[in-house]
């Protein structure tokens, strides 16, 4: 998968150190995967949620933050749309929410 935008991560975990390792291993497993279904993703990500269609929920760093991922599985592209913390996560609506 082609990750839009990796920045997006570096920026977030040097602001929350905690969420590097778990980031960094998100973007090397999502890059190197061919998914073509949200089910193949959760897959993957054994706590990850399936939100839509399109959209997966995943837990970041046991769950204190959170990233919505909407994937274009055809162009095999995956969009970064939120990465918070669980209170901010519970303010939002995980179907519409783009951020980035």
């Amino acid at each position: 998968m082609r990750i839009i935008a990796r920045h997006t991560l570096v920026d977030f975990y040097r602001k929350h150190p905690a969420t590097k390792a778990p980031l960094e291993h998100w973007y090397q497993v999502a890059r190197a995967s061919e998914w073509k279904t949200p089910l193949e993703v959760t897959g993957s990500f054994s706590k990850a949620k399936v939100v839509s269609e399109d959209r997966v929920c995943f837990e970041v760093q046991g769950g204190n933050f959170r990233m919505i991922v909407a994937f274009d599985f055809a162009r095999s592209i995956a969009f970064i749309k939120f990465l918070g913390t669980h209170a901010e996560y519970d303010k939002i609506d995980a179907a519409t929410i783009d951020l980035f």
